[in-house]
């Protein structure tokens, strides 16, 4: 046999040999892939099943704070701005000013008004003074009329019958009978004067508790007047960030038109878990929260308070059964959780997306 016979009959042997020593490879990568990876998702199960034994998370959370929106009290031109977009303010801080020409002249009008007012409580006060004066005078005259009119009557009777008997002359009866008519007629002038000055006392006095109480309303008005003008400089409530501002200076703004919110730098976490995972859940446990911004950085925080209410019940709106059929459905109820480290440095703000993972056991 030839060479080339050789070759030509060992080259097909060749090749089925290497096709066998080939085969038992693949079958065990076969076998070996599917274990492994068996054996990779029995451990991950068992890790997931532990750790949702200690541990429970959510990814329906979220940063939360109080957003205070800035609305004016007063309406006008914004006559200052002195804020901007994203602006770092202090509690006290002045933010803007409304023009307060308007209410500088309205309070201006009020004061004035008061201060008639007052003068015209001196004058009625002056009137009373003068009226229970010559009140007092015509009592006296009344006091003085009763007893002119007591010995009237006693000097006409005695003369009358001393006039009967013919004793005293027709003349002295009819002296005695005219001081008996005067002195009633004093009697009767006297009483009518004691009433008219009781009368005028009565109208000052009247007249002095109608300006007294248009007094009161005034001062009252010059108070709404001063705080209307005081309203006309808006401050910072809180510490916090400018955000949401949709006003420029020389906007007529109205009263309690939203102009701008202020972000406040406390925040917290809210983080809405299904009630079947708050078996073990209470207020102090530690948190680890991951914030979707810092993917690589999990802050600590704890559990403050656990909402004593699920949230569909808390809303305004919460659903009612009307029509007889119900369907279980899992309710979530908000945990409030606090951070436990100074957060200060990091952009976290009210709006953001959060996973807490509350240790329970």
């Amino acid at each position: 046999m030839t060479t080339d016979e050789t070759k030509i009959t060992t080259e097909p042997e060749r090749q089925e040999q290497t096709e066998e020593d080939e085969r038992p490879s693949y079958k065990k990568k076969r076998v070996i892939v599917p274990a492994i990876t068996a054996i990779i998702f029995f451990l991950a199960g068992i890790y997931f099943m532990v750790h949702s034994i200690y541990y429970q998370s959510t990814d329906d959370a979220f940063v939360e704070g109080h957003i205070v929106s800035i609305a004016p009290r007063v309406s006008g031109p914004v006559e200052q701005m002195l804020i901007d977009d994203n602006m770092p303010v202090k509690k006290g801080q002045l933010l803007i000013v409304i023009d307060p020409n308007d209410y500088e002249v309205k309070l201006a009008q009020t004061k004035a008004k008061l201060a008639e007012a007052k003068a015209s409580l001196n004058i009625s006060t002056k009137d009373i003074t003068k009226t229970q004066s010559t009140l007092k005078e015509t009592s006296h005259e009344v006091v003085s009329a009763n007893s002119k009119l007591d010995f009237a009557q006693k000097d006409y009777k005695r003369y009358s019958s001393m006039y009967k008997e013919g004793i005293t002359s027709k003349q002295e009866y009819d002296s005695s009978k005219t001081g008996l008519t005067v002195a009633k007629a004093n009697h009767k002038a006297a009483i009518e004067k004691e009433k008219a000055a009781n009368a005028m006392l009565e109208s000052a006095k009247a007249k002095r508790e109608a300006v007294l109480a248009d007094i009161e309303k005034l001062e009252a008005e010059v108070k709404e007047c001063e705080l209307n003008l005081s309203y006309t400089k808006i401050y910072a409530p809180q510490d916090g960030l400018i955000t949401n501002r949709n006003v420029e200076q020389g906007n007529y703004v109205q009263t309690a038109q939203p102009m701008f919110a202020i972000v406040p730098e406390k925040v917290w976490v809210v983080a809405n878990f299904k009630e079947t995972q708050l078996t073990n859940m209470k207020a102090g446990q530690a948190v680890k929260i991951k914030i979707d911004t810092y993917p690589g950085k999990k802050f600590k925080g704890r559990v403050e308070s656990i909402q004593r209410a699920t949230g569909a019940k808390a809303s305004l709106f919460p659903p009612e059964n009307a029509v007889g059929s119900y369907v279980k459905i899992v309710q979530r109820v908000p945990v409030k959780i606090v951070f436990e480290e100074d957060i200060s440095k990091y952009n976290i703000v009210p709006g953001m997306s959060v996973v807490p993972e509350v240790k329970v056991k």
